[in-house]
C-alpha cells in the first residue's frame, strides 16, 4: 500500500509551473520558453537552463496556460485558500480584429482630440447615442489611449476576467506599434495610469454602473513585467453589443483623431443613420467650436475613412447639414446577417 502512495506521488502534478520546469527535461523547457517568446518574451533574454533565477521571468507567463494542460496544479491548501466564483470570460474576437463595447464607440468617452489639449473631468455627462447617460471623472481619455485599452482587451480574452494579463512592456509597445525608447514607456505608464485612475458611471434601462476602464495594473522594474487587471464586470458592456475593429485599418489613421474616431462610430453600424455635423461634432467631443472648421476637419476624415475602406461613399447635404454615409463592401458578415434578418411583428393586442 504504501509503495502504491509513492507512486501515485511521483506521478501526481508538481504544485507550481517552475517546480514542473526545473524536473522536466532540455527539450521540454525549450519547448516552453519558445512559448513565452511567442507570448512576448524577449528571445535575447531568454534563458532554458536549470537556474531558477533564469527561468522565473519567463516563466510567470506560461504557467497559466501549463496548468490549463495539467502540467501542473496547485495543492489542495492552495485551491482552497481561493474562493469559488463564476468564470466570466470576453468573446473571442479573431487576431484581426481589437473587439470594443458599442457603447463606447458611440460616445465621447475616448474623444477625437490631441492629447495635450486633454482637461481633467469632474462628473461630467460625455456625450452619447442611443439614450445611455455616461458621467466621467478623471484626465479626459483620447484615442491613443483608446489603442492601449482594446490592446488590453485583445489580450485578456484569452483568460478569466479579473485574473492578471501578464506582458512585458516591450511586447505591448510593439503590439500597439510604438517604437521602444525611453519616452515610449513613459508615454504607456501614463495611459496605464489614466485609464486606471477613472470613474465611468453609465446609465441604461434603470442600472447605474461606475467602473475604471482599469481595475490596476503593476510593473516589476527588473524583469519590465506588466500585470494588469480588468474588472469583470466590463463583460456588462460586451453583453450590450460590441464591435470588432480591423486594427491596421486603424493604425493608417493613426495621428487622425477625427478620423479614428469615426473608424470606430461608423463600423459599429450596419446601416448608420444620418446624423447632422453638429451632433457628430457633440458625439466625437471635438473642442472645434466653430462649426463650418468642424465640417472641413470632418470632411478631410471621411476622405481619409473612404481612402482606407471603411466606408464607400459619403455626402453632407447642403440644406440639411446631414451626413450620409454608405459602408458598401465594408460591413462584417454579422452585420450583414443583422440587415437581412426579418422584423420581428409587434404582438396582437389581447382582447
Amino acid at each position: 500500500m504504501e509503495a502504491t502512495s509513492s507512486a501515485a506521488r511521483d506521478t501526481a502534478p508538481p504544485d507550481s509551473a517552475l517546480r514542473y520546469l526545473v524536473m522536466a527535461s532540455d527539450a521540454e523547457r525549450k519547448r516552453w520558453g519558445e512559448r513565452a517568446v511567442e507570448l512576448g518574451f524577449p528571445r535575447e533574454q531568454l534563458r532554458t537552463g536549470t537556474n531558477i533565477r533564469d527561468m522565473l521571468p519567463w516563466c510567470i507567463i506560461v504557467s497559466q496556460e501549463m496548468r490549463d494542460q495539467g502540467l501542473w496544479k496547485e495543492s489542495r491548501e492552495q485551491e482552497l485558500e481561493k474562493p469559488t466564483a463564476k468564470i466570466i470570460q470576453l468573446p473571442l474576437w479573431p487576431e484581426p480584429v481589437r473587439a470594443v463595447p458599442n457603447d463606447i464607440l458611440r460616445s465621447a468617452l475616448f474623444a477625437a482630440i490631441q492629447g495635450k489639449t486633454r482637461e481633467y473631468m469632474k462628473q461630467k455627462p460625455v456625450a452619447a447615442c442611443d439614450g445611455l447617460s455616461i458621467t466621467y471623472t478623471g484626465e479626459q481619455l483620447d484615442q491613443s489611449d483608446l489603442d492601449v485599452w482594446e490592446t488590453v482587451l485583445h489580450l485578456a480574452r484569452s483568460s478569466p476576467l479579473g485574473s492578471y494579463i501578464i506582458i512585458r512592456g516591450y511586447a505591448l509597445l510593439k503590439l500597439l506599434g510604438r517604437s521602444t525608447g525611453k519616452s515610449d514607456y513613459v508615454w504607456l505608464r501614463s495611459v496605464l495610469t489614466r485609464l486606471q485612475a477613472t470613474s465611468v458611471q453609465m446609465s441604461n434601462t434603470k442600472k447605474l454602473y461606475s467602473r475604471s476602464f482599469i481595475e490596476e495594473f503593476d510593473v516589476d522594474e527588473d524583469s519590465n513585467l506588466y500585470k494588469i487587471k480588468i474588472n469583470p464586470d466590463l463583460a456588462k458592456l460586451y453583453a450590450a453589443g460590441w464591435t470588432g475593429i480591423y486594427w491596421e485599418q486603424r493604425q493608417l489613421l493613426r495621428g487622425k483623431p477625427l478620423a479614428l474616431w469615426l473608424h470606430g462610430f461608423y463600423s459599429s453600424h450596419a446601416a448608420p443613420f444620418p446624423y447632422k455635423v453638429e451632433t457628430l461634432r457633440e458625439l466625437c467631443g471635438s473642442r472645434t467650436a466653430e462649426l463650418f472648421k468642424f465640417r472641413q476637419h470632418l470632411r478631410r476624415a471621411l476622405d481619409d475613412l473612404k481612402a482606407g475602406g471603411v466606408i464607400a461613399a459619403w455626402q453632407i447635404d447642403p440644406v440639411t447639414d446631414l451626413v450620409n454615409v454608405d459602408r458598401g463592401a465594408a460591413i462584417t458578415d454579422s452585420q450583414r446577417r443583422h440587415l437581412t434578418k426579418p422584423k420581428r411583428q409587434p404582438r396582437k393586442p389581447k382582447n
